[in-house]
């Protein structure tokens, strides 16, 4: 019997490094990312409601390195116990502070001594088979993860957990799916390194070659350049469902994009059918641009008590309740802009 895997797990190197091991393993996955608190929440809410809107009646969640409190995994055993479908829980993690959990619930399981890619590469091979790159990967991410500073992997591990903490080019609450391909590709192409003489002093250089390898299509350029021409590309594809409206003036909304001038100048360059480009970030801070036919000075006065220029500007939402999903940080805005576009800036 197949299953669909949500795989939720970690932002951080061992979050994505067990993603890895499922991902070698298994084909129908979809996969999630989270960091601790109420990101959970949403993301298991997410998960459920993917369930429910699915053909597919048999499935697994599968939570790695992300400990849920007793109320969380309350919760969660709840709706998966009334759910109509097929729905097998697990959890393999390492952090002590799930141990409450792990002694209340069969489908919890934690060994502190492991990371938490280890404690999946072990579980999953052991049914499966082995895999010796996949292996070796797993003992360089457990190296640092639980800080090994004796082992031979230690200073691989350290220059892999800093590429992946510093890989930020691609918005994963945007952008979830082409995040993980991004994360995916460079745990990949680190592991020819793993052998060399001076092994972490050569891939420490060999980083930004990396990176850019990802974003290049037809012509070299600077990174920067790259991954602005990436983010307006996966904007142009997706932009009908990231379109919203401020009175007659069509625009698109950006979540914590970063490098606004760029990426919003160029997005609009590249999709002259649109007004204006809006980013806001987790801290209600919007970010506003134009290419001349919306004056966004007026605009973020008027919603956001700002101001700047014609063409950039910038304000605060203050009745911004920050998300973890995308449809419902642009269901806010949206409302916001309604509300307040009845007069065109």
């Amino acid at each position: 019997m197949s299953y669909k895997i949500y795989h939720l797990s970690h932002t951080d190197l061992d979050g994505y490094g067990c993603q890895m091991v499922t991902n070698h393993f298994f084909k129908n996955i979809e996969f999630l990312n989270s960091n601790y608190g109420k990101e959970i929440n949403e993301r298991i809410n997410q998960i459920i409601n993917s369930i429910a809107n699915s053909e597919i009646q048999n499935n697994l969640i599968l939570i790695t390195d992300l400990n849920l409190t007793i109320e969380q995994a309350k919760e969660l055993e709840g709706k998966v116990k009334t759910n109509q479908k097929d729905v097998k829980l697990l959890l393999l993690d390492h952090h002590k502070s799930g141990q409450d959990s792990a002694n209340e619930y069969e489908w919890y399981y934690l060994d502190h001594a492991r990371s938490a890619t280890k404690i999946t590469y072990d579980f999953f091979s052991s049914i499966m088979g082995g895999n010796d790159k996949l292996s070796k990967l797993t003992d360089v991410i457990n190296a640092v993860d639980i800080w090994l500073d004796n082992d031979k992997e230690f200073e691989l591990g350290k220059v892999c957990l800093g590429v992946i903490s510093g890989a930020r080019e691609i918005n994963r609450i945007m952008f979830p799916e082409e995040n993980s391909k991004y994360m995916f590709n460079i745990l990949r192409n680190v592991q020819p390194y793993f052998n060399k003489e001076n092994s972490h002093i050569v891939l420490d250089e060999a980083i930004h070659s990396i990176k850019k390898d990802f974003f290049k299509t037809k012509k070299d350029d600077t990174l920067s350049n790259l991954v602005s021409t990436c983010n307006v590309n996966m904007l142009t594809r997706n932009r009908d469902k990231m379109s919203i409206k401020y009175g007659d003036y069509k625009g698109i909304l950006t979540y914590n994009i970063g490098n606004v001038s760029i990426i919003g100048n160029d997005f609009l360059k590249a999709n002259p059918d649109y007004d204006f480009f809006m980013d806001i970030t987790s801290r209600k801070t919007i970010s506003l641009r134009a290419d001349g036919k919306v004056d966004v000075s007026k605009m973020a006065a008027r919603i956001g008590n700002g101001g700047g220029h014609p063409n950039a500007s910038g304000g605060l939402l203050n009745s911004f309740k920050d998300s973890f999903v995308y449809d419902n940080v642009k269901k806010q805005v949206a409302d916001i802009l309604l509300s307040k576009g009845t007069h065109n800036g």
